[in-house]
């Protein structure tokens, strides 16, 4: 039930089923602390598909980490998909000290951090005894919001000085405001203090969202900056183009987040449905899903956002 919601309704999207959540799920790391993760899934079922949720570098103190972006791995969750969410090396609430190596970005950490999910699976099933035995190894996404999304690209191919991060284990991606080309198409002190962003083009299968009213700091270009991974990946199967809202995509990061700069319930449900549709296609749960959602913006939930197709 969402009073809030008006439009967004018409973008259909399965019955919210009951979940259940883990936390905090901790994984080894060599010469570390542990990796803190929060697992959130249908509370009944098999063959659960399975999303990597790769959190920002915002303002927020707290909801950047295995805590925030609960609106989106919720729903999710609630429409068949295993959602693990790891506090990042780079979180200030729960990650590295400020002084570690890699500070304060910790782009290269934040990449080994989604593999050794991957790496350890059984274990987190073995922490989280109501979802042991019941994901889908062989079917997982990985999903990132602002510098999520730059680490999420990494591992969906995208190189840096020809060194590839790239994760076969992962066989699709979703790059929610994720930041755009580097070097030259930045301003002279970003481009400077985020080298780690001129990369090359990612090959696995991708949906990339941006909102109209981005307002991207690190470069002289606009909003269209955040959709260069569309135009440049060969992988990539959609632009999703959301519209009134900016970096936050109407909330995602949290819904009384500093993050969220546009509080717009609708577009945020739109957000929710449309991501959640494309996972349930590209991860094989309903290959019908992306496309009914996508005629929903043509017709009653036209306003709320375009699609671009490849």
């Amino acid at each position: 039930m969402n009073n809030l919601i008006d439009l967004s309704r018409h973008i259909p999207t399965p019955e919210a089923s009951l979940t259940v959540a883990y936390t905090p799920i901790r994984l080894p790391m060599d010469g570390r602390q542990p990796l803190e993760l929060r697992l959130t899934a249908p509370a009944v079922g098999s063959d659960l598909p399975i999303v990597l949720l790769s959190h920002g570098f915002g303002p927020s103190n707290y909801l950047p980490s295995k805590d925030g972006y609960a609106s989106l791995a919720q729903f999710w969750a609630e429409r068949g998909f295993a959602v693990i969410q790891p506090t990042h090396a780079s979180s200030r609430v729960g990650g590295l000290p400020a002084d570690a190596p890699g500070a304060p970005f910790f782009w290269r950490e934040r990449v080994e951090e989604l593999k050794v999910i991957l790496d350890h699976l059984p274990e987190v099933e073995r922490q989280a005894p109501a979802v042991a035995g019941r994901m889908d190894h062989s079917r997982i996404a990985a999903a990132g919001h602002s510098f999520g999304g730059h680490t999420v690209g990494l591992l969906l191919g995208a190189r840096l000085n020809e060194e590839s991060f790239s994760d076969l284990r992962i066989s699709a991606g979703i790059l929610l405001a994720a930041p755009g080309r580097g070097g030259k198409d930045m301003t002279q002190e970003s481009a400077a203090r985020f080298p780690f962003f001129d990369v090359s083009t990612m090959a696995t299968r991708s949906l990339v969202v941006c909102g109209e009213a981005d307002d991207p700091h690190f470069t002289t270009r606009g909003p269209e900056w955040h959709a260069d991974a569309f135009y440049d990946a060969p992988g990539a199967d959609a632009l999703l183009t959301l519209h009134g809202v900016g970096h936050g995509l109407g909330g995602i990061a949290g819904l009384d987040a500093k993050e969220t700069e546009i509080e717009a319930p609708d577009v945020l449900e739109a957000t929710k449905r449309l991501t959640a549709a494309w996972l349930q296609t590209a991860l094989g749960a309903d290959v019908d899903a992306w496309t009914g959602a996508c005629l929903a913006l043509e017709t009653q939930a036209a306003s709320l956002a375009d699609v671009t197709q490849s």
